[in-house]
């Protein structure tokens, strides 16, 4: 019986969807505390102070922070290290492939924010949330398409991947520009002198993991004194390490700890993120709650949005012929994926989180209402576009060969 669990368990972590199950059971159980005597518990657990001191330096905050400003850095950090393999290395290096990916992107950003700020013109402490619907979760999105099976091309696992990179860059540079708290010049200055020791390492190839970790702690913990998110810390640290070494031809820093810390974003820091945002009681929720200007605006955005989005500024550059549709894809498929990019979990709740947390109103029940409704339509509708789409895609194969 034990062969046969390990046996189980292994094959389940093999998964390519794995990260996206584990993450979903993860929100969901944050539900069921939330919506059950266990509600009190799992607030008491999210509000437990956690402190350290050295010295002078002082870091006290509550669990929930300690995770949304901490344990995201970790993910951030490996956001970071993929965007720069893709960019050198990976699909992002070749300039003809990323254009429509790109022009995705940007409409998949642009369309939502603007139904967003549409729904809450005129209310100036809502209007902060407007890059909520902007965001998709590529492990969600990933997850879902991986449900489908072979029969999914690959072109349209890396137009997902592409576009999702994008998104995250979009992201980044919007946390950076628009969800930063008052600016400490000092801490600021830390920051800057952290960074020509990150430069010396890399151009002597340094290969200490600790020696990255070391500076990579002293930037996260001034960046949040500094007043700019301190996740930001995580995408500035994995610019500076080396993709290759000079000592070992075929050793790469870089690709080393995309590998290590891959399955504990997927498994830990993820859905530890989930268990502790997605936790939305449900009491009394009616049609007043589900049409508020905010989650109808970030639901809408996410489900409608995106889909117009994506697939339509991507429409607009094939018929342009600015880019053309990847080999494998049919506009059905680009529909379908378009939808999937619909699903803005983890980095929707993360951007509610920095845009409502500081405000007098409390807008955070409205915000995860409307990213849960908006990222399961978007889910549903990308599943069920590709699976027919897919399904008459090999009925019309076999029909040729036929």
């Amino acid at each position: 019986m034990k062969v046969a669990r390990e046996s189980f368990l292994t094959s389940f972590f093999k998964l390519e969807s794995a990260g996206g199950i584990v993450l979903m059971l993860a929100a969901i159980l944050a539900v069921v505390c939330a919506n059950t005597p266990l509600q009190g518990y799992y607030a008491l657990l999210l509000d437990t102070p956690v402190e350290i001191k050295i010295g002078t330096l002082e870091i006290a905050k509550p669990l929930l922070l300690w995770i949304n400003d901490g344990l995201m850095a970790i993910f951030f950090f490996l956001v970071g290290l993929e965007l720069k393999r893709e960019l050198i290395e990976g699909e992002l290096a070749d300039k003809r492939k990323i254009i429509l990916p790109a022009v995705g992107a940007v409409g998949g950003m642009l369309v939502p924010a603007l139904i967003y700020l549409y729904c809450n013109a005129g209310d100036s402490a809502a209007l902060k949330g407007w890059a909520i619907p902007a965001a998709t979760d590529i492990a969600f999105a990933l997850g879902i398409l991986a449900l489908l099976g072979s029969r999914v091309p690959i072109s349209i696992k890396i137009f997902l991947t592409s576009l999702a990179i994008f998104d995250d860059i979009g992201a980044i540079l919007i946390i950076a520009v628009f969800y930063t708290a008052k600016i400490s010049l000092i801490s600021l200055i830390v920051v800057a002198c952290c960074i020509p020791i990150l430069i010396l390492f890399n151009k002597h190839s340094v290969e200490s993991k600790s020696l990255y970790v070391m500076v990579g702690v002293i930037m996260w913990a001034a960046m949040l004194k500094s007043g700019v998110h301190a996740t930001l810390a995580g995408i500035l640290l994995a610019l500076f390490i080396p993709i290759k070494s000079k000592a070992t031809a075929d050793y790469s820093l870089l690709k080393d700890l995309e590998h290590d810390l891959r399955a504990m974003v997927a498994f830990v820091v993820l859905p530890v993120f989930a268990f502790a945002n997605a936790g939305i009681s449900f009491a009394g929720i009616g049609a007043e709650q589900v049409f508020h200007p905010v989650p109808f605006g970030i639901a809408l955005g996410l489900f409608v949005g995106k889909q117009v989005g994506v697939f339509g500024f991507c429409w607009v550059a094939v018929r342009l012929k600015l880019a053309r549709l990847p080999q494998g894809m049919s506009w059905g498929g680009l529909y379908g994926t378009a939808a999937l990019c619909g699903v803005g979990f983890t980095m929707s709740l993360f951007i509610g989180s920095l845009a409502f947390e500081e405000t007098a109103i409390n807008f955070l029940f409205d915000e995860r209402l409307g990213i849960i409704l908006g990222s399961l339509a978007s889910g549903l509708v990308g599943f069920f576009v590709l699976h027919f789409n897919l399904r008459s895609g090999l009925r019309s194969d076999k029909k040729e060969i036929l």
